[in-house]
Formats: structure tokens, sequence, C-alpha cells
């Protein structure tokens, strides 16, 4: 290894399963507020106490055996982020049966191939449309016996069927759940081939929530006075999101759900809950941040919110050098500036999240580091981190009190980070998992001697913060020999606020081009501000001044990179890519040959002209 660093480990490890945790609430604070629930979008929250829920987990936990689940068995979760999922993984867990989550957009092979792999006996589904998609394989899924619609009332009726069923043979089969029983079986996101199903133990999860709970749970409320609070936004079907339902049980954390994303939707929830801390993937920060630009912009004070950004990112930068040991910190003008725009900007920025987030932790990507920057210095510290399915969540992460902008941190506690002789980045610790489900060969090409081979290219800068650079499997290689490694540039193209995505092309190729898509509603308000007609993008893409506005945003991505590396030309595509496309998977990374297959005719005719 060119250079390896590790964290020791802050928690020591748990025995037991992830169950316990439910029940030991419940002994020892049966009225801490666990949950927070609602049964519709404009519906007041409700609050679920320990006791509450448990008595909800092992209710269902005694339906389950009911009908026929027994330990061991896999039952699949198909649904949005609601209360039920989680009550659904605490139940399966009481009894030592392992959830497999599937995303609700999977398409039926997607389904099949899952189901079938995992041999699910069971599978609960949120809807009509998904029972529907599991119909359409179910002749292919010979171990699948039931099908259980949450919109239907199963809970109440798998609660109803688990009545007679005595509450110690529930226990009894909790008791029989160790730290290296499988807990879940998380698929991949398939950026290139089938899915592979990830084996995390319920000794993976209780290692990262603890170790995460007592290096950062610090940030997570405002004192010890106030109980922390997140709303969790994430798709429970990712590991990431699954980590944080995880940890918010453990640490005693109230902990509300949202399904719908919507922008508008997102911010109601947000004021209506008001959580304490939140976690996101760097997507919902760029349309935090757009969606308080554009506001401004209507109001007329387009202008005021570019100084407040300005100074933001000049005041978290001071306080991110005095916390790395560096500089004098914030100086008096820049504290009198800062405090003038607290009040006009920053404050009510943090309002329409609630009024009390002051940290947040962000994941999935790369978030570029002037946002980072700009959220911090308005009063709430973004957390990037790094991590994998294989690594149960984070393995990396800013410390707190002295995050570095830009980079995806430090190891977490009980965790070791490596740089390999070809960059690539190398790790270990009690969150990396056991391998893949049937697929033995891609677990010895993963695992090696208890290292976790990532595929992410990295490198570990003078203070041991690392930053990822882009995937092995993802490096442009050029006719000219040239090497690329494409994320990079792209997030750099992001950064315009027109740009929604942008994929960079020059695999075999004399050159390298990229294809874009526009931000819908930045694009509507680009032409409003400009008091021109709103046309859609078909219409727009000869629009020589559109083309004027991302050449810029190219060139200006292009100044990091040489000139063998920079983009030669662009092509402005009318819609997005998306999940239904087949183009994102359901974390909405970029599907580089399904996109690169089905733009085959515009990438020709980049390198025709």
């Amino acid at each position: 290894m060119q250079r390896e660093l590790s964290t020791p480990p802050l928690a020591p490890p748990a025995p037991g399963g992830l169950a316990d945790s439910v029940y030991e609430n419940a002994e020892l604070t049966p009225a801490l507020i666990q949950f927070s629930r609602r049964s519709r979008p404009t519906a007041r929250w409700v609050p679920v106490t320990a006791t509450a829920f448990r008595d909800e987990v092992l209710g269902l936990a005694k339906g389950l055996l009911a009908r026929g689940i027994r330990f061991g068995d896999r039952v699949a979760l198909m649904s949005r982020t609601r209360y039920e999922w989680t009550l659904f993984d605490y139940a399966l867990w009481s009894i030592g049966a392992i959830p497999v989550p599937v995303y609700p957009t999977a398409a039926a092979e997607q389904v099949r191939w899952i189901l079938a792999e995992t041999e699910a006996v069971a599978c609960v589904v949120e809807d009509e449309d998904h029972a529907m998609t599991i119909g359409a394989v179910c002749d292919a899924l010979p171990h699948l016996a039931e099908i259980w619609q949450l919109d239907q009332g199963c809970v109440r009726e798998l609660t109803e069927d688990g009545a007679g069923v005595p509450e110690s043979l529930v226990h009894r089969q909790r008791a029989a759940v160790t730290a290296v029983s499988i807990a879940t079986v998380i698929y991949t996101s398939g950026t290139t081939g089938h899915p592979k199903g990830c084996l995390l133990t319920h000794g993976n999860f209780t290692a990262e929530a603890d170790n995460v709970l007592a290096g950062w749970g610090s940030v997570f409320s405002e004192g010890p006075d106030e109980q922390a609070a997140t709303l969790l936004i994430l798709p429970l079907a990712h590991v990431y999101g699954r980590m944080v339902q995880v940890a918010a049980v453990r640490g005693g954390i109230q902990l509300g759900h949202l399904a719908d994303l919507g922008s508008q939707q997102l911010l109601d929830a947000l004021a209506s809950f008001r959580p304490t801390f939140l976690q996101a993937v760097p997507y919902v920060f760029e349309k935090l941040y757009d969606a308080a630009r554009i506001a401004a912009e209507t109001a007329g004070r387009g202008e005021v919110f570019a100084q407040a950004a300005e100074i933001a990112m000049r005041w978290a930068q001071a306080v991110e050098q005095r916390g790395l040991g560096r500089g004098s910190g914030t100086g008096a003008s820049l504290r009198m500036k800062h405090l003038a725009y607290e009040r006009l900007v920053y404050q009510k920025l943090r309002a329409t999240l609630g009024g009390r987030v002051r940290s947040m932790i962000c994941g999935g990507s790369t978030l570029s580091r002037d946002l980072g920057l700009f959220f911090a210095g308005a009063g709430m510290t973004i957390y990037e981190g790094y991590g994998l399915t294989e690594t149960t969540a984070a393995i990396t992460a800013n410390p707190v009190g002295s995050p570095k902008f830009g980079t995806v941190g430090r190891p977490v506690p009980g965790a070791t980070v490596a740089i390999a002789p070809d960059g690539e980045v190398w790790v270990r610790g009690p969150g990396v998992f056991g391998g893949y489900l049937n697929h033995p060969r891609c677990t010895a090409e993963a695992l090696h001697d208890g290292w976790l081979a990532t595929g992410d290219l990295g490198s570990l800068d003078e203070d041991g913060y690392l930053s990822i650079t882009g995937r092995k499997k993802e490096l442009i290689v050029t006719s000219s020999g040239k090497n690329l490694a494409p994320a990079a540039l792209e997030e750099r193209v992001r950064a315009h606020p027109l740009v929604a995505q942008c994929l960079v092309v020059g695999d075999n190729r004399p050159y390298v081009t990229a294809l874009i898509t526009l931000d819908a509603r930045a694009f509507e308000h680009w032409q409003l501000s400009r008091r021109r007609a709103v046309v859609d993008a078909w219409t727009a893409l000869a629009d020589e001044e559109l083309h004027a506005e991302i050449q810029r945003a190219v060139a200006a991505a292009n100044t990091a990179v040489s000139r063998a590396e920079s983009i030669r030309a662009f092509r402005l595509l009318p819609g997005e890519f998306t999940v239904e496309q087949g183009l994102l998977t359901p974390s909405l990374k970029l599907r580089r040959q399904a996109i690169a297959k089905w733009y085959a005719a515009d990438i020709e005719a980049l390198y025709q002209a």
C-alpha cells in the first residue's frame, strides 16, 4: 500500500441482534418518543413511544410466525420510505428472518432476479402497482408463498393472525440471533451489470451505528436537554437509509419518515417535523440551494443572496482552516458582514428546514466544496462521508470540529483506509461485509485478507483526509492513450445552475466530449429572468444564448484539467436521464453504458462534427 490510515474504535462490539435495542429501549426508557408518524402528508405528526413501538413490533413478529415465516427465511420489502418498513424490519429481525429490500422503482426483471436469487418466501409491497409487478414474475418464483400489501392493511391483519402466538416464541428466536447472523441482503446498484446481493450481518450494522453515534452524536442536537430528531428522506432500500434507521433506534433519536421528495412536500415536512439534523445525498442539498437562490432572485434579491453566499463560503473557509490548525480564523470585517447576512439570509434559510438543523450528513456521491462551504457558513455544517453497500454505509466521514470540505473525511472509528499502488481505495473494519450471495468469484475479487478493494480511485492528503476521484471501471482511455477519471470533470460542469447531469465520453475516441441535460426548473427561471417567453427544452436546443451559457460552464470545468483531458464538444439533451429509462440507478448514479447506448447517435454526431 502507498499509504494507510486507521482510527481506533469508540464503541465495543455488541453481542446480540438489531431487534434487541427495541426491547431494551422499552424497558429502560418506556416514554421515549422513538418515532413520529402521520397518516397522510398534511396530517399532524403523532408520537410513538418506545413502549408502543415494541408492542407493535412484537405483535407483527407473532403474526409473521403465525403465517409461517421462520428463522433464516428471506422476506422482500418493496416500498417507499415509510414507518411500516421500519416496523417490518424489526419484526423480521425479532424472529431471526432476513429482510431483502427492493427499490419501489425496480423493473419486473430486476424484481425477478432479486427474489429468485434470495429465494424469498414472502414479499411486502406498498400498493397495487407493486403487487402487479410481483404478480408478473411470480411464475418464476417457486419459493414465494405470500404477498402482503401495506395499503390494504396487512400490518393489522398479520397482527390479528398472531394474537394466539406466545410472546416467548418470539423471544426465543430473538435470543438465537447473534452478531454474525445475516441481518439483510442489500443489492448493489448494478451500474455495470446485474446487481449483487451483499450479505450484511447484525454485527456490521451495530458496529457502524454505535461508532457513528459515539463519534458524531454530539452534533445531532443543540444540547443534552434536546432530543435529537431526524426526518428520514433516504430510500430504505439503500444501505444509507437503513443505517440511519438503525442508528436512530439504537441512539434514542426521534425518527420520522417521508416518502415523497417533491420540493414543496419536502419543505412542508421539514417545517412541521423540525429535525435537529438531516441526512441526504448531494442532489438534495443542490436542490435546496437552487430553491433558495431562485426564490431570492424572483423576489428581486438575487444580488443580496449572491453576496451572502460569497461571505458564507469565506467565513466557512476561515473556520475550516482554523480547525485544521492553520490561520487565525475569521477577522473583524468578515464577522460583521457575516452577522449582517445572518439576519438577512442565513436565518431564513435555516427556517425553511424547520429552524433547528445545525448539522447535516451527506453521502452517496460527491458534494462540491463550494456547496459544503456555503451551508456551513449559513450555520448548517455538512459532514460528508464515503461508503458502499459492502461497508454497511460510511467507512470515512469528516470529523466533528474539523471538517475539510471537498473531501470525504477520515476513517470512521474502527476503520482503516489505504491507497493501493494503482490508486484504488482499500478499506477494512467491522462494517465490511462477508461476501456476495451466490457469487464466490466476485467475493474473492473484492475481499483480500480482511481488506475490501472498493473499485474507487482516491488519495489521502497530508491531513489524512480522503478524496474520491472516480471509479476504476469508469476510467476513460482516449485513442491517444490519455487516462481520465470522468467524475470530477462532470461534477465541475454540474456546478452550473442550469446543468442537471453531465456524462463525459471519450473511451477509445480522439478527444473528450459530453452529454449535458438541463435542470427544468432552473431553465424556466433563467428564461423568466431574461424576460423571454418560456419554451420547453426541445425548442431551446438551438438557442445560441443558452449554448453560450453552457459553454461557459464547460470552459470553467476545463480549467481544472489538461487540454488532452478537456471537453472539446458537448451535446445538450432535452430531458434528464431517469431511473424509469434505466439510465440512472435507484440511488441516482449514472448507468454509463446504458446512456451511451441510448444516445449513441448523439455521441457519434459529436465526433463526426
